[in-house]
This record gives structure tokens, C-alpha cells and sequence, in this order.
């Protein structure tokens, strides 16, 4: 339908302020928002979308009707949710107990993994779709169902995209097949889906490098090319390389943090033991370059995974605005995941032999921990 039609449709323009009390107004014209402009993408008011108004031109249909669009596209969402909970629920109850197990010990252990994590992945798929259809049914008006569209789809699209599990049959229970890149991917969305943002990481003002200044909540570091010189020394502060641990640590469970990364060109951020040296320019005490450290770090346009000296190139296609770290205990794992992609950029497995600190670095600019 065109502005004109539109116009021409409604008859006399009421008079501004006419509208219902509890019915939004236009801030320009003072009349309902009863109409929804295709081009722009948004509610507007039968002024806008006569001629001469800022909407002459465009494709207008009813704000009801769009409503009612978005209100069934929701549902279509929700039977997608609950086919792919319905397949995880088959695929673990009939598809992972047929498989040929091998060696018992390494199997058990194996299976015991990918049904976790397959479980934590459809969990997450039923609190999603108990959220939309929450959408639905309670009494969200057109108009705020209209304006809160890019936020519900954004959130079902990160639920689509954990995917359904599928048969193989190199998914047999050996060693290696918890470490698939499809259980992989399912379950990092998941963990992120579900547990993001649950950590307080904060950082340890004691261990803050005197060339990083600390925000006050603890949770910024931005680098100084200048040494500060009211930054008291002491035995935990790092006293040349600009790195920063947090104020807790972790020896069991499973652990999530996300970190702003997108102003900065050169960081590290990983994990470390308390062991880590403070002191001194060489590599026991440099990010990456020793036994105590597990960093992903950024420099300029390369990317890399490092420890004990190790450096394993990482090939990415764009740098990420935001890293998200998962620490499983249980499983040795330590993984870092992209959430603007649902990308899982590396994974890597070790007998880890402390408890271990989220740990940061940064030479150029700020990063943040996100909460």
C-alpha cells in the first residue's frame, strides 16, 4: 500500500492530540501510531504517510498488521524450538546408547561428556521457547511487539543456530569424540546462551601493571605507553609486562566471561595460575611465553593461541568486537568463542594443575570485562 492510498483511505486528518490517552502519539503530529512504515521501519501516524509527509512514497500497511505477522513468525520460531529439543532428546536416547564403545573407561567417560553437553543444549532451546511464547501470550500491545522485534529475533536467531545433532559414524565413543567439532559448536552456544554474564570477574588492583590504569568498577584496563608513578609496588604487581589478573580464581565447575576487545589492536586474554611471576622483562612472567599461562591474543591483524613459548597461528576473518572465555574444569577445557558469529575460535585440552585466574593484557587502548 502507498503513502497516498493510505492517505486518501483514512479520511479527515483528527485533529492532533485526538488519539486515545494510553494510545502512543506521533511527536511530530501529535495522532495515534497506527500505521507501520515498510521502508523505514517503524510505527507511524496517517500525517507521515500522507503527501508532503516523511513518509510520501513508502510502502504503509496497518501497525495491527504487522503486529500479527511478527506475533505468527514467533510461533513458527517456537515449533522450530521444539523439533530441535525433540531431536537432541532422540539423538540421546537412541542414537548415542547404539554406539560401539570401545575401550569402557574411555568411553564412559566420553559418552558421560557429550550427553552433558548435549542436555545443556537443549535446555536451552525449551528456555527459549518458553520465552517466546511468553512474548505471545502475555499482553504485549502491537506497538511494543513492533518495537522490540530486532530484540526477539536476535535472540532466537542465536537459538537457531545451535543446530541439531547429527549421526556419524566416526561418533563412536572413542577418545577423541567429545572433542567433535559439532558437539563443540552446540555446546559453546549453549553455555553462552545460557550462562553469559552469570561471573562477577573483576580485576586484582594488587597484580595491575604500572603502565594499565584500572577503572573504578574494576572492570576496564587502558593502557598508558608511560609508567605510572603513584602506583604502589608490591610482591603481586606485574612490573613490566601490562598484565592484570582477577580477583578470583577457579578449581572446579564450569566458567564463563565475556571481554570488550574491539578498541584494542594489541591484548591477551586467557587464563594463568597464581604461580605466574610478577617480576622482570623476560618470558616467565610475559603472557603465553611460560608454563603458568593459556592466552588468546590480538596483535595488530594477527591473531594466535599461546603457551609455554608455543604459538599456534589463528586464522581469522575478521576481529572480534567481544571474546568469550569458557572454562570447563570437569573436561580440561579451555575455549574461546566469538558471540556476534557463534563462532568457536579454539579449543584447547590440558591437565590443568591449579586453580586458574582470569588473566589480561593490553598494549594498546582499553578492553573490558563485559557484565
Amino acid at each position: 500500500m502507498s503513502a497516498e492510498s493510505v492517505g486518501q483511505g483514512l479520511g479527515p486528518r483528527p485533529e492532533p492530540g485526538s488519539g486515545s490517552e494510553s494510545e502512543p502519539l506521533c511527536p511530530e503530529h501529535g495522532q495515534a501510531l497506527r500505521w507501520f512504515c515498510c521502508s523505514e521501519r517503524r510505527p507511524v501516524c496517517a500525517a507521515c504517510a500522507e503527501p508532503g509527509g516523511r513518509c510520501q512514497g513508502h510502502r504503509i500497511r496497518p501497525a495491527q498488521e504487522r503486529a500479527e505477522e511478527l506475533r505468527n513468525k514467533i510461533v513458527d520460531q517456537c515449533e522450530k524450538l521444539q523439533l530441535q529439543s525433540a531431536s537432541i532428546t532422540k539423538y540421546v536416547t537412541e542414537v548415542l546408547p547404539g554406539k560401539n564403545q570401545g575401550v569402557v573407561s574411555t568411553a564412559s567417560a566420553a559418552r558421560e561428556l557429550v550427553i552433558q553437553r548435549l542436555g545443556l543444549v537443549r535446555g536451552l532451546c525449551e528456555t527459549e521457547e518458553q520465552r517466546l511464547l511468553e512474548r505471545v501470550l502475555t499482553h504485549v500491545d502491537d506497538l511494543q511487539l513492533i518495537q522490540k522485534e530486532q530484540e526477539i529475533f536476535e535472540r532466537t536467531e542465536e537459538a537457531e543456530g545451535i543446530l541439531d545433532p547429527q549421526e556419524s559414524k566416526r561418533l563412536n565413543f572413542n577418545e577423541k569424540c567429545a572433542r567433535s567439532p559439532l558437539v563443540t559448536q552446540l555446546w559453546a552456544t549453549a553455555v553462552f546462551g545460557s550462562l553469559s554474564g552469570t561471573e562477577d570477574v573483576r580485576i586484582d588492583e594488587k597484580t595491575v601493571s604500572p603502565f594499565l590504569q584500572l577503572s573504578d568498577d574494576r572492570r576496564t584496563l587502558t593502557f598508558n605507553a608511560k609508567k605510572s608513578k603513584s602506583c604502589a609496588d608490591g610482591p603481586e604487581r606485574f612490573d613490566h609486562w601490562p598484565n592484570a589478573l582477577a580477583t578470583t580464581s577457579f578449581l572446579a565447575g564450569m566458567h564463563v566471561w565475556m571481554v570488550n576487545v574491539q578498541n584494542s589492536c594489541a591484548y591477551k586474554v586467557g587464563v594463568a595460575l597464581g604461580q605466574l611471576p610478577r617480576k622482570g622483562s623476560g618470558s616467565d612472567s610475559r603472557l603465553g611465553h611460560n608454563i603458568f599461562s593459556w592466552v588468546f591474543s590480538r596483535y595488530d591483524q594477527e591473531f594466535c593461541f599461546s603457551h609455554n613459548g608455543q604459538h599456534e597461528p589463528l586464522g581469522l576473518l575478521r576481529c572480534p568486537a567481544q571474546l568469550g572465555v569458557l572454562l570447563d574444569l570437569q573436561a580440561q577445557e579451555l575455549l574461546f568463542y566469538e558471540p556476534a558469529s557463534g563462532m568457536v575460535l579454539h579449543t584447547h585440552h590440558a591437565s590443568f594443575p591449579g586453580p586458574l585466574f582470569p588473566v589480561f593484557a593490553v598494549a594498546d587502548q582499553t578492553i573490558s570485562i563485559v557484565h
